[in-house]
């Protein structure tokens, strides 16, 4: 077995490669092709579909539980403000720069690194399954949801984001509506009370003032916002349609299809959800995973950011080294010793919850 220290050097490694590979959602080829060689380089077999890589632990048992480790290797496109090469992994200061390095970089690579540790363990209580995922930045169709059919039933699931390795207990999912007013067209110098745009603004109001009434402990309240609105032509033509955007940020009180139910039963309007499976999705405190973080010091929270864990089912934890403000952010970075003690902090989480 390899030690703690030779597995944290090539971790980063690993992501320093990752770094200067672009791999934007949904062409993340390249980055498979180094998780593969991963995998390959510690004899380790896997499966791939897409751009999702998978591991099972050497000692699979169907009668056993399985926990997943999951994180992903897309990323977003740079923006405009990078002053260093977004695909050069470059070390200053004890920080390792690049695309990805944070978000979710240095998750994925202590997540494997963590793996590695544990694959030929014969005494495990649970077995282990470690997803490299794809499309998680734009919640595409050939991410992580399309590689549960493949894995056995889960029963718990560590989602690698960077949390500053502090336990994200709950986490909101999204609801994006697509609203369509209706209204009569006709010339603006016409008396006309069925204004489209006229009739949006009580909606906009109901979206604005509405409370549901289930808050969360660790999520607070749902949360509604009018992002985008749309109608009209030209200056002397009253619209028969005013299209609104609605993002809604659910709470682990509610499922989404609870959701949109109160919605059309209140608001007046053709109402089309852009997706449903975007759910909140937590773990309770009580869990395992949860008191074998809080043993080693770490705090409980609840993250208003999305991950893949909204497409779990099962109760997943989302645990990770980085710091979430800097995800997306110009001249992106994580800490080196973030990595390092993501790994440790991984391996002796696990090993309390396995009861090792």
């Amino acid at each position: 077995m390899k030690n703690i220290e030779t597995l944290q050097q090539e971790a980063i490694a690993l992501l320093k490669s990752l770094i200067e590979t672009p791999s934007f959602s949904s062409e993340e080829d390249k980055t498979a092709l180094l998780i593969e060689n991963w995998f390959n380089q510690n004899e380790i077999p896997f499966k791939r579909e897409n751009n999702n890589v998978w591991a099972f632990n050497k000692y699979f048992d169907e009668k056993k539980p399985t926990l997943l480790l999951n994180s992903h290797h897309d990323t977003v496109k740079p923006n405009q403000a990078y002053t260093n090469d977004p695909f050069k992994a470059i070390v200053k200061d004890g920080k390792l720069f690049g695309l990805g390095s944070n978000d979710a970089g240095g998750c994925l690579v202590s997540l494997l690194a963590t793996f590695v540790h544990f694959y030929n363990n014969e005494k495990l209580p649970y077995n282990l399954v470690i997803v490299a995922s794809a499309e998680e930045e734009s919640s595409g169709k050939n991410g992580l949801n399309s590689v549960l059919q493949h894995l056995p039933e889960l029963d718990c699931a560590i989602v690698g984001e960077p949390t500053l390795m502090q336990l994200a207990v709950a986490e909101k999912g999204l609801l994006v509506l697509d609203v369509k007013v209706k209204g009569t067209a006709s010339h603006a110098a016409h008396q006309n009370e069925d204004n489209s745009l006229y009739n949006a603004i009580p909606i906009m109001e109901w979206f604005r003032n509405y409370r549901y009434d289930k808050i969360s402990d660790v999520l607070g309240p749902v949360k509604m916002t009018v992002t985008q609105i749309n109608a009209g032509k030209q200056h002397n033509v009253v619209p028969s349609e005013c299209d609104l955007v609605v993002d809604i940020r659910v709470n682990d009180c509610y499922s989404n299809t609870e959701i949109l139910e109160v919605v059309k039963a209140n608001v007046k309007a053709e109402v089309t959800p852009r997706s449903m499976h975007l759910n909140a999705s937590s773990i309770p405190v009580e869990h395992g995973l949860v008191q074998a973080g809080i043993a080693l010091g770490r705090t409980t929270y609840g993250s208003p950011t999305l991950s893949d864990q909204s497409v779990l089912s099962c109760q997943s934890l989302k645990l990770g080294p980085g710091e979430t403000l800097r995800s997306h952010s110009a001249d992106e970075f994580i800490f080196i010793n973030e990595i390092e003690e993501g790994i440790e902090l991984y391996i002796k989480i696990l090993a309390d919850f396995f009861e090792l």
